[in-house]
């Protein structure tokens, strides 16, 4: 049981023994575990255009609904978002993420048997909530998990694994929705969702979780576990000597208080620049092309080809994470993607158009594994890690929402080039917010990359230059 003291010292020793375990089937299991539930929350997201298109075209909705649905679906998310935050560090990861996994799952198959437009906007809701706490939990609980060395890797293929759904959630509406009908699609991910809330059942809590709650021999018996698999590949390195892990109760208000609130800051600009690019440029690039002059298919298809920079962003996060750093290549991201966006803007011809926008969805998707999947979830400590990762996607929830309706005013008022000024000016506030106060965390153990307990968090020279 948890400790009522404040403080109380950790025997565990459960981050400096992760840490130098070499890379084995039980760091796999893990990645896949939640890299499944990952897939589905991403799918789930994706299907709505199709779904959203046929339930239109056959007179089961109309505009106005198909708004209240897209509506239901981010309050869902905004909600989620932060409730997973608070339920991951006080309930734990593994109860967190069994518990979003069953709402959207569930939120899904009672969707597929919607008898009106009314009931599905309903069911969206819930869907929402389990969407937005998915994403939370997944990213930040990868990391505790992974060697400082290869964690950025890891995290960027947990990003690509997520966001490889937009593809097969296009393709499979592409064969499902025409001749079995929008109910199929989710149907198949209320399937799924149960299917690996089964699997998931196995899934390890995180051990540094658990010391951080006191639950010392539980933290013990799962350090074992993965000690006994990685040692198969050979005699596992010493445990480095590190300071012993304080357990101690904290309050969501410690993330703006002065050790915390330069992390929280960061953490929020980094969300709501990456999602502006999304939501104020990504998801416009059919309707920038049509009011160009091109026509429906011929917009889509150019859009297809760009949208194949999302998979390669991500494959670009696995070479480069632990190579660059993240505060580096986040900046140098920005600032390249930034220098993109303009030339896109100044394009004349739809084949350079359509290489600048593959060179955009590269750029932007290599923002989300840096970023959200791998920089946002190392600046805190374990205790407030999935609150301050919740607080965050909030801010990045906000953003979808928002983004939208500054694309609409910024459009009217000087076309695509005045929407990617916005852009741009978004980018370059990351870049330069990023320079200011960020905090290195490349290769280094989440504990040291964690603030100072109760006092204000300096900038240390080595977090620059590493």
């Amino acid at each position: 049981m948890p400790s009522t003291d404040r403080y109380t010292l950790s025997t565990a020793s459960a981050g400096a023994r992760l840490d130098r375990l070499p890379i084995s089937r039980f760091h796999t299991r893990v990645l896949w575990l939640i890299g499944a539930g990952m897939f589905l929350d991403s799918f789930d997201i994706y299907l709505a255009g199709g779904v959203l298109g046929a339930l239109a075209k056959t007179g089961w909705s109309t505009m106005h609904l198909n708004a209240a649905f897209l509506s239901s679906t981010f309050i869902g998310m905004l909600i989620g978002a932060f409730t997973a935050g608070v339920l991951g560090d006080a309930k734990g990861r593994k109860f967190t993420y069994q518990f979003n996994l069953a709402v959207f799952g569930l939120a899904s198959l009672a969707g597929a048997f919607a008898p009106n437009m009314t009931w599905l906007i309903v069911c969206r809701f819930f869907m929402g909530l389990g969407l937005g706490a998915e994403i939370v939990v997944g990213y930040g609980s990868v990391g505790e998990f992974m060697p400082p060395a290869v964690r950025g890797k890891w995290s960027a293929y947990l990003s690509l694994i997520t966001n490889s759904a937009l593809f097969f959630s296009t393709f499979l509406g592409y064969l499902i929705i025409p001749w079995i009908g929008w109910r199929a699609m989710f149907a198949i991910v209320g399937v799924g969702a149960m299917i690996v809330w089964v699997l998931r059942k196995k899934m390890p809590e995180s051990p540094r979780w658990l010391e951080s709650k006191g639950r010392y021999d539980e933290a013990e018996a799962i350090l074992r576990e993965a000690e006994e698999e990685s040692a198969r590949n050979g005699t596992l390195p010493p445990v480095v000597d590190a300071p012993r892990t304080v357990t101690r109760k904290t309050t969501l208000l410690e993330l703006f208080g002065p050790a915390q609130i330069r992390r929280t800051f960061l953490s929020i600009v980094v969300q709501v620049a990456v999602n502006m690019v999304i939501y104020g440029f990504i998801v416009w690039v059919p309707t920038f092309l049509m009011k160009q002059g091109l026509g429906m298919a011929s917009s889509l298809g150019y859009t297809a080809l760009m949208a194949l920079g999302g998979p390669a962003g991500a494959l670009l996060g696995v070479l480069l994470a632990d190579r660059i750093g993240r505060r580096k290549g986040l900046i140098a991201v920005s600032v390249l993607t930034a220098v993109i966006g303009w030339l896109y803007g100044h394009s004349t011809g739809i084949e350079m158009a359509t290489l600048l926008g593959f060179l955009l969805f590269t750029l932007t998707y290599l923002m989300v594994a840096l970023g959200i999947a791998t920089y946002i979830p190392e600046l805190f400590a374990t205790e407030n890690r999935m609150r301050a990762n919740g607080i965050a996607g909030c801010a990045g929830r906000i953003t979808g929402i928002c983004a939208p309706q500054l694309v609409v005013m910024m459009y009217a008022a000087g076309g695509v080039k005045d929407v990617l000024t916005m852009i741009i000016g978004t980018l370059v506030v990351l870049a330069v917010v990023l320079a200011a106060f960020g905090i290195e965390t490349n290769r280094r153990s989440l504990e040291d990359i964690a603030p100072s307990i109760d006092t204000d968090d300096p900038l240390p020279a080595s977090s620059l230059s590493q």
